[in-house]
């Protein structure tokens, strides 16, 4: 099997594999488009575009229902109809989590106090 066949089976498996080393993510599962919690941390999240692209912060929502739903579901092991919204390192690696939307601020605090975002900070002074 040629490496070409692979990577999309791998992307099913891992559908943030492509962020990993690039981007940091806010993965928010919900159960409905039309989620009061959703609706919330959409606001908080498109508030703060310039502080969401200072932290290479992108957002990935994930409903109930959809394949990609399911797949970060399983991955974070989130019962189906309950909202999560939790903050992924650019490694990988889930570095809080939620059961209530996260505010700017809140979520900032949390990003900048990380090592790799303080090493990019220094970087562009």
């Amino acid at each position: 099997m040629s490496v070409a066949a692979i990577l999309p089976a791998l992307a099913a498996e891992d559908p943030l594999a492509s962020y990993r080393g690039k981007t940091r993510l806010l993965v928010v599962l919900a159960a409905s488009d039309t989620d009061a919690e959703l609706k919330a941390q959409r606001r908080f999240y498109t508030s703060e575009k310039e502080g969401n692209r200072e932290r290479d912060l992108v957002i990935v929502e994930a409903l109930d229902g959809t394949d990609l739903g399911g797949t970060l579901r399983r991955r974070f092991e989130v019962p189906a109809g309950e909202f999560r919204a939790i903050l992924v390192g650019k490694d990988g690696g889930v570095k809080l989590r939620s059961a209530s939307p996260i505010p700017s601020d809140k979520l900032f605090a949390e990003i900048d106090a990380m090592p790799m975002r303080q090493d990019e900070a220094r970087k562009t002074r």
